[in-house]
């Protein structure tokens, strides 16, 4: 057995190789880049309703129709490319969550021109440094709390979509804002220890 198999995980990380892969490398580590942050908003929304696993394996494909989440690029996307996209089996193929997807690139450019940048906006609701949890069993990890609830529903006043409370308490685990990894895991220290 390798010293990676070995590693104490969430248990949601610890089996299938395509989470354990994204749960040791990304999930709960500080992110601040517009792109990547622009990427995790449209892969959360996309999620909604599905398992994360479903997401993360069309996520390279999302990559390519959606210009590597440039949110310029998506921004500019004509209906007929997003028509078109609602024939691709390699994304979900959701006629709102599509357009969505465009839509909350023209959104961010509109926080990107009042903020400076959609990090400083979303890191704003943590006052830019991430909140570290202490839990010891999953079932103690909230799907929500009163954070999200504020954070979604400012972001809706904005205009952005698939952005519920769910979503958002889900975007701000992902891109740590929020770090929920078990104490037990061994990403809960090393999450910490990064950067924010």
């Amino acid at each position: 057995m390798t010293k990676a198999a070995e590693r104490q995980r969430c248990p949601w990380g610890a089996t299938d190789p395509l989470l354990r892969d994204y749960h040791d490398t990304e999930w709960g580590t500080p992110l601040h880049d517009d792109q990547q942050l622009f990427e995790f908003l449209c892969l959360e929304g996309a999620q909604a309703g599905l398992s994360w696993r479903t997401v993360l394996a069309k996520r390279d494909h999302y990559r390519r129709v959606f210009h590597d989440f440039d949110i310029a690029r998506v921004a500019a996307m004509k209906d007929r490319e997003l028509e078109k996209l609602l024939l691709d089996p390699g994304i979900i193929r959701n006629r709102l969550k599509v357009f969505a997807t465009r839509d909350n690139a023209i959104t961010a450019l509109s926080v990107i021109a009042e903020f400076g940048s959609l990090d400083n906006y979303l890191w704003s609701f943590v006052d830019g440094k991430s909140l570290v949890n202490r839990w010891t069993e999953s079932g103690s990890v909230p799907a929500s709390t009163p954070l999200s609830d504020g954070m979604s529903k400012a972001m809706k006043k904005r205009g952005f979509r698939f952005v519920g409370s769910t979503i958002v308490y889900s975007l701000m685990q992902a891109t740590g804002m929020i770090n929920d990894h078990l104490l037990g895991c061994f990403r809960h220290k090393a999450c910490m220890a990064k950067k924010t």
